[in-house]
Parts: C-alpha cells; sequence; structure tokens
C-alpha cells in the first residue's frame, strides 16, 4: 500500500535525507588509497551519531537475507554491484567504490548511494559513473505527477542500454517513508505507460545499477549479502530519494 504524504512530511523526509547526504559527502571526502572499508562505516556512524539519527541498513535482514546487516553502508568495490559489507579491505589505487546510506530522524527514512574512484581513475570507469548518475536524472526528470512509473524505469533503463551496459535483474528502487522499502517497486527497466501512476506526496528512491560488459548475470557472495558481477566485470550504482509533487520532483538527498 502506497502513502501519501503531507508536504509537511516530505519536508521531514528533506530533513533525513541531508542526514545521508552529509554522510555520503563526508565518506566520499575520506576515502582514499590505504583507508578501509570498516573507517568508512565508522564515518557514517559518526553523521549519523551528531545528527541524531539512526541507520535503517544496521540490523536490517529482508527475506533474501541470512544474516542481518552489520554496518550503517554498504560499501561495494569493482566487481560488487550492492549490498557490500564493509571489511577490513583498504582500498587500493583505481578502485571503484559504491556507497549506499540511509538515515532515519524523526520517524523517517532517507536512502542514497554513490559511485567514484579512488587514486587515479580509470577512463572506463569514469565513463561508468557518469552513465549511471545520467540515468539517475532520467528517471528523476520522468519522475512527475501524471507519469506512471513504468515511465521512471523506461528511462532508467533506456539510457543504460544506450551506453551498452547490462542491468542486474530484481533489483532496483522502491517506495521510501516512514520505512526504508515501501510500496511501489521501482525497476531499472520497463515499459512507459504502465504502474502505478505518480501523484502528488509519493516518495521513491530511485537507483540505478549498471554492469560495465553489458551481461547482465550477476551472483551473491558467500556473506549472503554483496551482488558481484558474474563475469567479474566492474559495477556502478546511483540514487536519491525523490518526493512526486505538483511542482516537480524535489530531491531529498541532494548533496
Amino acid at each position: 500500500m502506497m502513502e501519501l504524504k503531507t508536504d509537511s512530511s516530505i519536508d521531514a523526509m528533506h530533513a533525513a535525507g541531508q542526514v545521508v547526504a552529509r554522510a555520503l559527502t563526508a565518506v566520499r571526502e575520506a576515502a582514499d588509497v590505504g583507508v578501509s572499508l570498516l573507517d568508512l562505516d565508522e564515518v557514517a556512524r559518526g553523521v549519523l551519531r551528531e545528527s541524531g539519527a539512526t541507520s535503517p541498513f544496521l540490523g536490517y535482514r529482508p527475506s533474501f537475507a541470512t544474516t542481518p546487516f552489520p554496518a550503517v553502508i554498504c560499501a561495494s568495490v569493482n566487481d560488487a554491484i550492492v549490498h557490500g559489507i564493509p571489511t577490513g579491505y583498504r582500498l587500493r589505487d583505481g578502485d571503484l567504490l559504491s556507497v549506499d546510506c540511509g538515515a532515519q530522524l524523526d520517524g523517517w527514512a532517507g536512502d542514497s548511494a554513490i559511485s567514484f574512484t579512488v587514486g587515479h581513475p580509470r577512463p572506463e570507469d569514469v565513463l561508468l559513473i557518469e552513465t549511471a548518475e545520467r540515468a539517475l536524472a532520467a528517471g528523476i526528470e520522468a519522475a512527475v505527477v501524471g507519469n506512471r512509473v513504468g515511465d521512471i524505469a523506461h528511462a532508467v533503463g533506456s539510457v543504460c542500454r544506450a551506453a551498452g551496459y547490462g542491468v542486474p535483474q530484481g533489483f532496483g528502487g522502491h517506495g521510501i517513508g516512514r520505512r526504508m522499502h515501501e510500496d511501489p517497486p521501482v525497476p531499472n527497466e520497463g515499459r512507459p505507460g504502465r504502474g502505478p501512476r505518480l501523484r502528488h506526496g509519493m516518495a521513491l528512491a530511485i537507483e540505478p545499477m549498471l554492469i560495465a560488459s553489458g551481461r547482465d548475470g550477476y551472483h551473491e557472495a558467500g556473506d549472503g549479502w554483496t551482488l558481484r558481477t558474474n563475469d567479474g566485470s566492474r559495477a556502478a550504482h546511483a540514487e536519491h530519494s525523490v518526493a512526486i509533487t505538483d511542482s516537480g520532483p524535489r530531491i531529498l538527498t541532494a548533496r
């Protein structure tokens, strides 16, 4: 069931989204060659503490997971698409890192993700990340009153496929509000004109995931969480929480 948020609720969601934005900014600034993923998780924890927010990631256990998630960020390196568990792995020159973070503040959730390179970037990684961001922008542009969820999915998928990238099936965006994951699901591919109609007060997390090789295959790693590309190619992830309003999409997690 989809909950339509009031304007004051959207403002409250924006406050939660700004905590996420600050956490991601702090993580990106701290990420460098030799820094561990656990170090970055601690950076994000510090921002949440200072903001009086909690993490909807920490202890989260959906139906597919064998264990609760043990961190406040997902840190996915190179061939990891999403849901990477922060470990003692120390970043290396040229790594591609995707960081997903959430915050719960005053009963409302925010969720966002960024991808970036550490040290000297590979040109192909830069292009992959730029395309993920373009796909996200296209999805947000389609998130207007009167459109349908399928219009967002089509916009995202069209950018990814036109660039020759793979799109992992079965994972995508979602509704967001008092909980991090709400209805409706927001796929990263779809047919325009299909799915629930977008109305003022809806809030969605739109999150393209791209595989560099152009193939869609992925598998779950042994930790029960991390999704990795089947062929070892690199992946990128971008996400914003967005409110649908009569005056256009409002990005709640804008950095």
